[in-house]
């Protein structure tokens, strides 16, 4: 039996320029809205952000980067000392061990520094494809897509870049996204989908890409007068 196509992006590199240079207008400076000071305490922060807002995240790092901000700093508190800065944010027990591992491995492995390749990060504890994607835009500059849920959905509903599972869509961005906009265009994306490209209600009616998108029907402005219904023909 023959597999399904993968669903085609609906833009061509030109249109997707243009998507981006209108991201780019809206949002000139984009960034993570996670708090962290250096790559190791960007590695946790991003870590502890799965299944979590950035804004509980940097609530609960806030005291705990003021202690810990090297992987030799964060051991040294063990895991009931990591939990006990962690326990606002959801699966604290986890995500605590998982932090102390990652250090030593860090020690270990390599000498104390974050690795630099997407191969290596990937073997912290923890640490996925889409923290190590994250962690190579935010911290060394590398032009990488960390597709997660916000970008999901934009890439899905404004046709950018479909795809069924996380991992297609992130190949389809790097397919479709010019290379002038690769470095930001995780932030644009998800930041849109966070503030505008809601999953519930988007706000179509304040979206910089609203005319490129390929979502229909768009959502009305709710403070927008109601547009009066047709009277019905008189048929005789």
């Amino acid at each position: 039996m023959a597999k399904a196509a993968k669903p085609r992006s609906k833009f061509n590199r030109a249109k997707a320029a243009e998507l981006f240079a209108a991201l780019a207008a809206d949002r000139p400076d984009p960034r993570t809205e996670l708090d962290f000071v250096n790559p190791f305490t960007l590695v946790v922060a991003v870590a502890l952000s799965a299944q979590a807002t950035d804004v509980g995240v940097n609530k609960a790092t806030k005291k705990l980067f003021a202690v810990a901000d090297t992987p030799e700093r964060m051991l040294a508190l063990g895991e009931a000392g990591v939990a006990g800065y962690i326990k606002t944010i959801g699966l604290w027990r986890n995500k605590a061990k998982n932090v102390i591992a990652l250090s030593k491995k860090i020690i270990d492995d390599f000498g104390g520094e974050v690795p630099r390749t997407r191969d290596e990060l990937v073997t912290l504890p923890g640490v996925g494809r889409k923290t190590a994607n994250v962690v190579l835009n935010e911290a060394f500059g590398e032009p990488t897509i960390a597709v997660d849920t916000h970008i999901f959905r934009v890439s899905n509903r404004t046709g950018l870049a479909p795809g069924k599972t996380p991992d297609h869509v992130e190949a389809g961005l790097e397919r479709i996204t010019p290379p002038d906009f690769k470095k930001g265009a995780h932030h644009w994306l998800i930041l849109h989908g966070r503030y505008v490209c809601k999953a519930r209600t988007p706000e179509c009616w304040q979206c910089a890409i609203s005319h490129l998108c390929a979502f229909k029907p768009k959502t009305r402005d709710p403070e927008a007068p109601a547009i009066p219904k047709r009277a019905p023909l008189n048929r005789r």
